[in-house]
């Protein structure tokens, strides 16, 4: 069993990603940016998180989890896909981000749509 760890799709608002950062230091949060997946397809970024076993973090809650679903109805692996509105709050996606890291293992999450906040 591992912690998790998340990816941030190119769409993510960056204060979400430095929210969770400010809450707790200790969780990697990468972006797609920094891992060299710049424009990449939502299909290579699933497969990149999936390979690497990342959490992807998304505001893509439309094609983001239709193409998900494919992944998943194909039997493709997904390390798991959080899906946040655009009109949620910075504070409260953050802090499920936190709860889902300390109170939670990285497997759990494995082949999961979820929606934030929780």
């Amino acid at each position: 069993m591992s912690l998790p760890r998340f990816l941030a799709d190119e769409d993510l608002r960056h204060d979400i990603i430095e929210g969770v950062r400010r809450l707790e230091p200790a969780i990697r949060f990468a972006t797609v940016v920094s891992e060299g997946l710049g424009s990449a397809s939502d299909e290579m970024v699933l497969e990149y998180a999936a390979t690497g076993r990342w959490l992807l973090v998304s505001h893509d809650v439309d094609t983001m989890k239709a193409v998900a679903e494919v992944r998943l109805a194909s039997g493709e692996r997904m390390a798991g896909l959080f899906l946040v509105p655009q009109s949620r709050t910075t504070r409260v996606v953050a802090a499920s981000l936190l709860l889902i890291w300390s109170a939670s293992q990285a497997e759990e999450w494995e082949g999961r749509i979820v929606y934030l906040p929780l």
